[in-house]
C-alpha cells in the first residue's frame, strides 16, 4: 500500500563502514524498516562527504577503506515514522537523522 499523500521523509545519514550486528548499518536499517511495515526504503551512495569531524570520505584508488557516506530514506505516515525511531536509535551509535515533510505525488 503506498503511503498517503501526506506523508513524513525520514533520512539517515551514515557509512558504509557502520554495522549493525554484523550487517551494514544501511542493510540492517531497510530490513528493519520492512520488518516494521514501513512504505519504502532506499539507499543512497555518495561519493563524497563529510561529517562531524569534518574528515572528508571519499573514494579513492589510492586509500583502500574510505568510508563513504550513504543515505537511507524512508518515506511513510508520520505515525510509523515516529514508530520506527525508537528501533533506529537502538541500531545506531552515531550519524544524522532527519525527518521532513513529503507530498506523495504518484
Amino acid at each position: 500500500m503506498p503511503p498517503p499523500e501526506d506523508s513524513v521523509l525520514l533520512r539517515i545519514f551514515t557509512g558504509e563502514n557502520h554495522h549493525y550486528q554484523r550487517l551494514p548499518l544501511f542493510e540492517a536499517i531497510v530490513l528493519k524498516a520492512r520488518e516494521a511495515h514501513l512504505a519504502g526504503a532506499t539507499v543512497l551512495h555518495g561519493i563524497l562527504g563529510f561529517g562531524k569531524s569534518s574528515r572528508l570520505h571519499h573514494s579513492s584508488p589510492l586509500i583502500l577503506s574510505s568510508d563513504l557516506p550513504v543515505v537511507v530514506e524512508i518515506v511513510d505516515r508520520a505515525d510509523k515514522i515516529e514508530a520506527f525511531l525508537p528501533i533506529l536509535d537502538q541500531m545506531m551509535s552515531s550519524g544524522l537523522v532527519t525527518m521532513e515533510k513529503a507530498h506523495v505525488v504518484k
